[in-house]
């Protein structure tokens, strides 16, 4: 059995420990405050870990919240089912996670939590929590990718199947591939079956891969200027950078390594220190990457919004936030998301009772370490201006 993280690795009031029988895994969590308070559940995304929220647990902590953060499923020091391409994906889907979530928030004497705070991948989690039990997850705060809810059934008979829609279409994937240069989408690459082994074997090492992937997707790569695109077509997308429109002819790690930033602003890097750094390539270079990629291959094969078609039309009802950083592309990397969550006089948007779009300037895709102290206070002002209990 691993342990738990190192104490050393964790900021003071930080602490680590694994909880058994938690829906078929023995999951890892770092939490911090006292166990008797509100319950605050933070969910991270790709390729991330607990971790990733290391900078901002003890603020939220001394707000008068315990605060848990698990590696979730496929994730870091959360063990069970060794991932394996060849799998059944029902746990990976959306409500698999939802259910690791439940389960964890009852292996902690909990029966709710004040809020749920997803980042990246983590943020759908949270929403789908939210969205599928109200009476468990009270709030939602999302980062990085907007929840624009499941869509309502089409009327009448359909021409095509409708499933095979957005990144699930067999059709974008070859427009993309037409392109001149031929592209093709990252969640398509991720469902390969060498995406695991491109990036946990990288030529140029893991830690460099993950170095230079980071620093792609942060504000330091000044060239990360995003802006709504309009239409799910590929020639929209492909405005978009490398790291979310690849090309066709690269895995990852060669397509991040040519921005690999060099010695001086690594060295000049605060978020992110190469110790912090060194967290994360121990971790996925134990764990490889497959745990992760699981849930892109449920998106791209069409069966996570198969599976959320039971909740076709229905959006967040529970009080919600939204946080991103102003030079993330993922904002808009799902054309018209971002719009149609905040639609709040609209009978489908989103978020039903949505109290805050924050895009903060300073950071990229990596909000909640690049600017850790903003996101910290705006999730407690979020979190004080819900009502009492």
């Amino acid at each position: 059995m691993l342990e738990p993280l190192a104490t050393a690795h964790l900021p003071p009031g930080v602490r680590a420990r694994h909880i058994a029988h938690v829906n078929g895994l023995r999951m890892h969590v770092l939490e911090a405050g006292e166990a008797g308070r509100p319950l605050l559940l933070l969910l991270h995304g790709f390729p991330e870990l607990a971790y990733s929220w290391r900078n901002i647990m003890l603020p939220l902590a001394e707000a008068g919240y315990h605060v848990v953060a698990p590696d979730q499923r496929g994730y870091g020091r959360t063990e069970g089912p060794v991932p394996v391409y060849d799998e059944d994906l029902t746990p990976y889907g959306p409500l698999g996670y939802v259910r690791d979530a439940l389960a964890l928030v009852a292996a902690l004497g909990h029966t709710e939590v004040a809020c749920v705070i997803g980042h990246d991948f983590g943020a759908p989690v949270a929403g789908n929590a939210a969205l599928a039990r109200p009476d468990v997850f009270r709030a939602v705060v999302m980062m990085s990718a907007p929840y624009g809810g499941p869509r309502a059934w089409p009327l009448g008979e359909q021409a095509v199947a409708e499933g095979l829609a957005g990144l699930a279409s067999p059709a974008l994937h070859a427009a993309l591939a037409r392109l001149d240069p031929p592209r093709r989408h990252y969640q398509w690459f991720y469902s390969t079956r060498e995406a695991d082994a491109d990036m946990h074997r990288a030529p140029q090492g893991l830690h460099a891969f993950l170095r230079a992937y980071y620093h792609h997707k942060s504000a330091d790569w000044a060239a990360n200027k995003p802006h709504p695109l309009g239409d799910f077509t590929a020639e929209a997308l492909a405005v978009m950078p490398t790291y979310y429109i690849m090309p066709a002819g690269l895995g990852m790690a060669a397509t991040v390594a040519a921005e690999m930033p060099d010695a001086a602003a690594i060295a000049a890097n605060r978020w992110l220190p190469e110790a912090a750094l060194a967290v994360y390539a121990a971790e996925y270079g134990r764990t490889g990457f497959q745990g992760g990629l699981q849930s892109y291959r449920c998106t791209t094969s069409g069966q996570a919004a198969a599976e959320m078609r039971l909740f076709a039309g229905r959006g967040i009802e529970v009080p919600a936030c939204f946080i991103a950083g102003s030079s993330d592309w993922g904002v808009h990397q799902k054309p018209g998301e971002f719009e149609r969550m905040q639609g709040q006089n609209s009978k489908d948007a989103g978020c039903r009772d949505l109290r805050g779009c924050h895009l903060v300037p300073g950071a990229g895709h990596w909000v909640q370490q690049e600017q850790a102290e903003v996101v910290a206070g705006l999730v407690r002002a979020f979190l004080k201006g819900l009502s009492p209990g």
